[in-house]
């Protein structure tokens, strides 16, 4: 059985919608057009997507640590409060 967190299926979800671009000098770019400000380059593609991976976890902790409005992905909508569930109920 595979446990799914909901912060890694957002993720998963948005690298989904990620774009890429073979430059004139044969790199890479990639972007994340739903995410603005998430891009990232590299010289092979493999690079870019590792980083363009990096750059969009940085890019959501940041965003939750600052309390910034994060697009809603996939359906996952990280800008909800939590509900927690009373000690008595677990």
């Amino acid at each position: 059985m595979s446990v799914q967190y909901i912060l890694s299926e957002y993720l998963d979800r948005a690298l989904a919608q990620a774009e890429y671009d073979k430059l004139e000098d044969g790199t890479f770019a990639g972007r994340i057009a739903v995410c603005r400000g998430v891009m990232s380059f590299g010289s092979t593609l493999r690079e870019c997507e590792e980083e363009l991976r990096s750059v969009l976890e940085d890019w959501v902790w940041l965003g939750l640590k600052l309390k910034h409005q994060l697009p809603v992905v996939g359906g996952i909508d990280l800008n909800r409060e939590p509900v927690y569930e009373s000690v008595e109920s677990v």
